[in-house]
């Protein structure tokens, strides 16, 4: 099945970063800019999971109501898992809608989507319901899920405390763990569990682009 070879999202986010920057007061920015600087610095990526790495095997509860296990999404097929930060992020908000777009011919390819975020289960039902999203969205509160993936961090307290006046009230919405998030990250996983295809950067305003998700799953066939 072809694919695009366009990288529409990323055009989309880089808009939307550059509109913001231009409404977030200099000082928080220089936080922001700071903090961002520092985790590209930590060595955190490369301890993130990666191809040809086992896929940790999770259990999360779902904004649609039960629990979603890694077994069951490889039952019949290969998974992509989408890590996002949360309903509070714009830029996961256009991955997700991005996603959303491509959800049929990820469905078509015989994979099951699912994205997985450290927010209590209520807001990931407030940003499906308004997305309409047709993939189950999970909620990892804590970043359990996503430290054995390698991907969970911690943000600094001067950054933390930006979101906070950004009005982000992490505090709430991840029920108890304003600090932890993970990187933006996007894994194909074969039905043995094997992780075929990664994307992770430590750039908050970065995401997979569907057409590279698309063109992995055509590779695993």
């Amino acid at each position: 099945m072809p694919t695009t070879p366009t990288n529409p999202l990323g055009a989309e986010l880089r808009a939307v970063h550059e509109a913001r920057r231009l409404h977030i007061p200099a000082h928080l920015l220089e936080i922001m800019d700071r903090a961002g600087r520092e985790l590209a610095g930590s060595g955190q990526l490369g301890r993130a999971l990666g191809t040809g790495d086992r896929a940790p095997a999770f259990r999360l509860p779902s904004a649609a109501g039960g629990t979603v296990g890694l077994d069951e999404l490889l039952a019949d097929g290969p998974a992509v898992l989408t890590f996002y930060r949360g309903a509070w992020c714009p830029y996961c908000n256009l991955a997700l809608r991005a996603l959303q777009q491509s959800h049929a011919e990820i469905a078509a390819r015989g994979a099951r989507l699912v994205a997985v975020s450290p927010q209590v289960p209520d807001e990931s039902l407030s940003l499906s319901e308004r997305h309409a999203l047709a993939f189950d969205v999970l909620s990892d509160v804590g970043s359990g899920t996503a430290r054995r993936y390698g991907l969970a961090f911690d943000l600094p307290e001067d950054l933390a405390a930006a979101y906070d006046r950004l009005g982000f009230d992490l505090q709430r919405v991840n029920g108890g763990h304003p600090r932890t998030l993970p990187m933006p990250a996007t894994y194909v996983v074969d039905r043995a569990g094997t992780i075929r295809w990664a994307f992770v950067d430590t750039d908050y305003t970065a995401r997979a682009e569907p057409s590279d998700i698309l063109a992995a799953l055509d590779a695993l066939a």
